[in-house]
């Protein structure tokens, strides 16, 4: 319990620093949002943009005009976001014992590395949970000023539950990175990289139906806001890739940690 308290308070500032930025990031868009409330002739610049850049971010799937379509549309920065910050705790969280020179000190304490990283992803997982929930506060308070109805707090819910699995998707990939690369250095860079490139691809799987098998490869493509919007229901394929990913990911560090040699 004393290490996880002590993750928690040393990632504190971090939290609150990702915290503020989600915010901010909010609060500009319902900004922007106001400009398209009940206003659909400023829906005529999408007639200008791209049919592919319009596929890609299913500009068309969503009523842009209310505050319902507007969570759906940011939906996938929200998702990119929160993933980032997960990916990055889950692999500091792991590695800054080694990056601090503090790894000897953790090594003697009376406890098994496996319940070192229990208690280290325990912390990641609630800093990730209270992030979720700064932005679940945000987006309650950024629609007051806005008309809404039932379906707007149905599909927000949805959409709470969808970024959460998604951090957890990417918090167990970077304490899976985290316990598997000798070089520490490393792991937070390729972290980082292996989402971004999962961000590129959920692009390039909605240019064309033809590369729509790549739906499959990348997490943000397993919550798709609009059928969370209409059919109000998670495709069972995806919660089932999502959990395996997460297992993977957490068996595999558990397994690689134990069989580490560490940095002193």
């Amino acid at each position: 319990m004393n290490i996880y308290l002590r993750e928690l308070k040393a990632n504190l500032k971090s939290l609150l620093i990702w915290s503020g930025a989600v915010v901010l990031f909010i609060l500009v868009g319902f900004s922007k949002f106001s400009a398209y409330e009940g206003n659909p002739e400023l829906l005529a610049i999408f007639d200008s943009m791209p049919p592919a850049l319009i596929s890609a971010m299913e500009l068309r799937a969503f009523n842009l005009t209310t505050v319902t379509g507007f969570l759906g549309l940011m939906f996938t920065y929200f998702s990119l976001m929160l993933a980032i910050a997960a990916g990055t705790w889950g692999a500091d969280i792991i590695i800054k014992e080694e990056r601090d020179r503090t790894v000897e000190f953790a090594l003697t304490l009376p406890i098994t590395r496996a319940k070192l990283i229990t208690a280290k992803a325990l912390a990641a997982v609630t800093h990730s949970l209270l992030l979720l929930l700064v932005t679940w506060g945000a987006v309650l308070a950024g629609s007051m000023s806005y008309q809404t109805d039932p379906q707007f707090y149905q599909f927000l819910v949805y959409i709470m539950i969808a970024l959460f699995i998604l951090q957890f998707i990417f918090l167990s990939l970077g304490i899976f990175l985290g316990c598997a690369i000798k070089h520490y250095k490393k792991a937070s860079s390729i972290t980082m990289f292996v989402l971004l490139q999962a961000y590129i691809v959920s692009m390039l799987a909605g240019l064309d139906q033809r590369l729509e098998f790549l739906k499959f490869i990348t997490p943000f493509k397993y919550f798709n806001p609009a059928r969370l919007l209409h059919e109000s229901k998670f495709d069972p394929t995806s919660l089932l890739l999502s959990a395996a990913i997460i297992v993977v990911c957490l068996a595999g560090a558990y397994f690689a940690y134990q069989r580490r040699d560490l940095y002193l």
